[in-house]
């Protein structure tokens, strides 16, 4: 009470009673502005905290990779590593930009039911390290590798390993961006698999986007298949291809597909071409651009997407009917053609489109002269007529490992024609397309 008087006194003593502006103007800090500061910072503090609930700092999100590559990111934050710039390397202009890209190794499980869509493409980024990529090159272009106009291939070294960036370039539009990430979170999705080829992350915060793959030192089947015939026209081989060797590789592609198979996924580009060969001899099973446009693209039953693809694919699809894993099952016949023939196209003298009028005349695959009575038999039952009598893919898997038990794995294959690459594209229905699909 006593500081309430003597603070009405001291008004009283400097306005007048009846002088309210005066009174007004004395009681202006301590009634407005104090309040109206606090008020404005109350204001502030809530809007601040908001922004942190509701605007966190971006977090990485990656598409699916082994679990085992979650460590070594780890150790790679923990140690300090400067890359130092090789001389001698070609690296692009495009690839400048990843020097010191992260690429994503933590995990985060995708649902198998789920079918990617390219609006269902997830928003993806990455830390930056260095020394993430290093000795980056172009890879040279063969003819197991089709010229395409969004995407590039190179090699690379990175954790110790050599990888095949295959890079979007960055011309791409919106939809070949979402269709690029698409299809590397569809390759996620399938999960691991001994004779899959080992997807080890995708760069997807920074244009270019791109997808990292174990690289495998032989690379594609054809192309291997084709150096074993040259190498049987020098004295010492460096490639021996055996009955044993092709029944022991068949095994691993029919395990690659009954997987693919039990994650409903039916392949439908079974060929040499789609097969990558490892420094030991591992064949494991690529090609899946053709599976992947069937699960996100509306298309007819059958429809054969390339011409080029036609001596590999079953009547059924020939005809434009339903793709089956049976149809896989055919292929996989053509595809043990292939390699008992050292790369040879198969049904060489029809034309692709008179292919199917040619099997439903009851014709089929000769038996090469290279080829053995049991593993010809294995081609005739994956290529017969009829869908429902060709082996599933388990049932290959027991024939071909009792196969192997007695094939001849001493005596080398040999086949005395060398390679002419105009005859062979004239007879597996190429024409001018000097280059197929892997990816």
């Amino acid at each position: 009470m006593s500081s309430n008087s003597s603070s009405n006194s001291t008004l009283d003593n400097l306005c007048a009673p009846d002088d309210n502006l005066c009174i007004a103007r004395e009681h202006l800090q301590g009634v407005i502005i104090v309040p109206t500061l606090l008020l404005l910072g109350t204001l502030v503090t809530l809007l601040y905290m908001l922004l942190l609930r509701y605007c966190p700092e971006r977090k990485r999100a990656h598409i699916t990779v082994p679990q085992r590559y979650h460590s070594s990111s780890h150790r790679h934050k923990q140690r300090h590593s400067q890359r130092h710039h090789l001389q001698g390397i070609d690296a692009p202009p495009g690839i400048n930009p990843l020097e010191h890209e992260e690429l994503p190794m933590s995990v985060q499980q995708v649902q198998q039911s789920v079918r990617p869509t390219q609006a269902a493409v997830p928003h993806m980024s990455t830390e930056r390290h260095h020394g993430a990529f290093s000795q980056v090159t172009v890879l040279p272009l063969s003819f197991s590798i089709k010229p395409d106009d969004t995407a590039s291939l190179y090699r690379a070294r990175m954790d110790n390993r050599d990888v095949i960036l295959r890079v979007l370039k960055e011309t791409a539009n919106s939809s070949e961006k979402q269709h690029f990430l698409g299809f590397a979170l569809f390759v996620s999705g399938l999960g691991q698999h001994p004779f899959l080829p080992e997807l080890l992350g995708v760069v997807s915060v920074q244009s270019p986007l791109m997808m990292v793959v174990e690289e495998l030192q032989h690379r594609d089947l054809l192309g291997y298949l084709w150096r074993c015939r040259q190498d049987n026209l020098v004295s010492e081989s460096s490639c021996d291809m055996t009955e044993k060797r092709i029944f022991i590789m068949a095994g691993q592609v029919a395990s690659a597909l009954e997987y693919l198979h039990s994650q409903s996924c039916i392949h439908g580009n079974v060929a040499a071409r789609s097969v990558l060969v490892g420094g030991d001899l591992t064949a494991k099973l690529w090609g899946l651009g053709s599976a992947y446009r069937r699960r996100t693209q509306a298309a007819s039953p059958g429809e054969v997407e390339d011409m080029e693809m036609r001596k590999w694919q079953a009547p059924e699809v020939l005809g434009r009917r339903a793709i089956s894993q049976s149809s896989d099952a055919w292929s996989f016949g053509i595809l043990l053609y292939e390699m008992v023939t050292l790369g040879d196209p198969p049904f060489a003298k029809i034309m692709g489109t008179e292919l199917l009028q040619h099997l439903q005349r009851g014709k089929h695959l000769k038996q090469p002269a290279t080829c053995s009575n049991s593993l010809y038999s294995i081609i005739k039952v994956c290529c017969n007529w009829r869908p429902d009598q060709r082996p599933s893919m388990s049932e290959l898997i027991r024939t071909l490992q009792a196969g192997e038990k007695s094939a001849n794995g001493r005596t080398v294959l040999r086949v005395p024609e060398p390679l002419n690459i105009e005859k062979y594209l004239r007879e597996a229905g190429y024409g001018e397309a000097y280059n197929y699909a892997v990816l």
